[in-house]
């Protein structure tokens, strides 16, 4: 890992309010709790088509640049590979927060590289930055009920029954980027896997 080099923390979502309640939101919500713990506020770069915020975890703590890109899921992979060229972030201090359908409800799954399981944010985040050996934090959203189509499930609000349990999920999913960014991918692991 390169110490000179900020991690890159990528919140995967869907632009504008009609979204934002969304179960392929939740790395956006994710990104804006990382964002007030602290004390960071996003505004537009200069340079590309996303919402960044800038500081350290906390003070003396790593740099941390928070990105939500504005593009819509499929096309997020320019904002990100323009922010990581920008910054000079290696792929491996990259960590996309995303939404999975193939994790149960209330779990979350880190791991580095490996397929995208048909996530269009991770498959463009794949291709637009040459390789597939970034972070993940994977925020299990379940599978969708009965004939519900998965597209449908996704761009669709959690259930007044998750709704109770999200912002308590979320901080946690938080605490599991910060605790890769200090302790490393295997100590958050075995720390959020146990469950």
């Amino acid at each position: 890992m390169t110490d000179a080099a900020p991690w890159l923390v990528v919140g995967l979502g869907n632009p504008g309010p009609e979204h934002a309640r969304h179960r392929h939101n939740v790395g956006f919500m994710v990104a804006d709790l990382l964002a007030g713990r602290a004390g960071l506020r996003f505004g537009k770069h200069r340079r590309v088509v996303a919402d960044v915020a800038e500081g350290r975890l906390r003070v003396g703590g790593p740099r941390l640049v928070l990105v939500k890109p504005l593009t819509y899921m499929n096309l997020a992979g320019g904002p990100v590979a323009g922010l990581a060229q920008f910054y000079k972030v290696p792929r491996e201090q990259v960590i996309a927060v995303h939404d999975e359908l193939d994790i149960p409800w209330t779990q979350l799954r880190l791991k580095q590289g490996g397929g995208e399981g048909g996530h269009n944010g991770l498959r463009s985040m794949s291709s637009s930055l040459g390789g597939k050996d970034y972070l993940r934090v994977r925020f299990g959203i379940g599978r969708p009920p009965g004939r519900q189509q998965p597209a449908d499930f996704v761009l669709s609000d959690f259930s007044a029954v998750e709704r109770k349990e999200l912002d308590f999920f979320v901080d946690r999913a938080a605490d599991a980027v910060e605790m890769i960014i200090d302790q490393g991918l295997e100590a958050a692991q075995n720390r959020y896997h146990a469950d």
